[in-house]
């Protein structure tokens, strides 16, 4: 049997409301990318990762264990799941992924702190007080839950004096930047994306990378943001021939990975279309959100050598720079 579509969201919609995500890990987990780069705590300019790279690694190991169970009798026990998991965090049983998958995830962070400070801004950190945006649970329409969360978010802010928020992904930027004022009245915060930062500061390359990279839009970025121009400024910048895939741009193509909480099948059929677009493009792609590095990657099979677009910048940008 397919898994059970209410229970599902339950799951998740129940550890945003008790444990402030929709996956729950450490604090420790979930910051410590950030260990050795003695970034200061707080301020009126922030770095807001949202969780969402720390995150992927447990989402894929969630995935992979959703995968095993769907269209099987084993699906029918999610219901007692939910109830369990009322108590207890069962993510933490089923999601355990492996030491180098985290390392990877963090390294994008590392670099994108790389980036910014090549770049001379200056920021904060909140470190393990940082909260999940909530965007999951808002695409899954579970308004009032979201609602709430989104207020703990913005009061988190509040307490830091923070003024200026840059965030790391598409879907936090649009929680943040959209989503959130439509839900708080009093809302005042000023949200860019590290790539529009990026990009404003009219970065010089330290080395020129010569090479060919189709590019992924993200749906979120594209469609909802209009962040299209400055991946591409940036990436051309550091010496890389930028080809478009079939469905680029506004008209991007899903990477599949909104649906995977709920369809993993479907998901993955979705992000095996999107390789083959690929491929005919280029051999090097580039994506932008963690959702559609980790689906397009486990579609790729090894066959499109696809990397975050931080890794690429910071190649090209901090190259003589280890800046950290």
């Amino acid at each position: 049997m397919p898994l059970p579509t209410g229970e599902t969201i339950g799951i998740l919609t129940d550890n945003l409301r008790i444990r402030n995500s929709v996956l729950p890990i450490s604090a420790k987990k979930a910051a410590g990318w950030a260990k050795s780069l003695d970034l200061p705590k707080g301020g009126e300019t922030i770095l807001y990762t949202g969780l969402m790279y720390q995150l992927i690694p447990y989402i894929a190991a969630m995935s992979k264990a959703q995968e095993k169970i769907e269209d099987s009798w084993l699906a029918g026990f999610i219901k007692i799941g939910r109830y369990l998991n009322k108590a207890i965090n069962i993510s933490a049983f089923m999601a355990v992924p492996s030491k180098n998958m985290r390392a990877a995830y963090n390294q994008i962070l590392v670099d994108i702190v790389r980036l910014l400070r090549r770049a001379g801004v200056g920021f904060g950190y909140l470190y393990g007080e940082e909260l999940y945006s909530g965007a999951l649970v808002y695409d899954l329409g579970m308004d009032d839950v979201f609602e709430a969360h989104a207020r703990k978010v913005y009061h988190l802010f509040k307490k830091y004096g923070v003024k200026k928020v840059i965030t790391v992904d598409p879907h936090s930027t649009n929680m943040l930047k959209s989503v959130y004022p439509s839900f708080i009245k009093e809302y005042d915060l000023e949200v860019k994306s590290y790539l529009e930062v990026l990009a404003e500061r009219n970065l010089e390359p330290e080395n020129k990378l010569g090479m060919e990279v189709v590019i992924h839009d993200s749906c979120v970025y594209a469609r909802a943001e209009g962040v299209l121009s400055e991946p591409r400024t940036l990436l051309a910048k550091a010496g890389i021939i930028v080809k478009e895939p079939a469905d680029a741009g506004k008209f991007t193509f899903c990477c599949g990975g909104p649906a995977e909480s709920l369809f993993p099948k479907k998901a993955a059929a979705n992000a095996g279309k999107r390789v083959e677009q690929i491929k005919k493009a280029a051999k090097n792609g580039v994506t932008m959100c963690p959702v559609c590095f980790v689906n397009l990657q486990k579609a790729a099979g090894g066959e499109v050598f696809l990397k975050d677009i931080s890794s690429y910048l910071a190649e090209a940008y901090c190259a003589k720079n280890s800046i950290v």
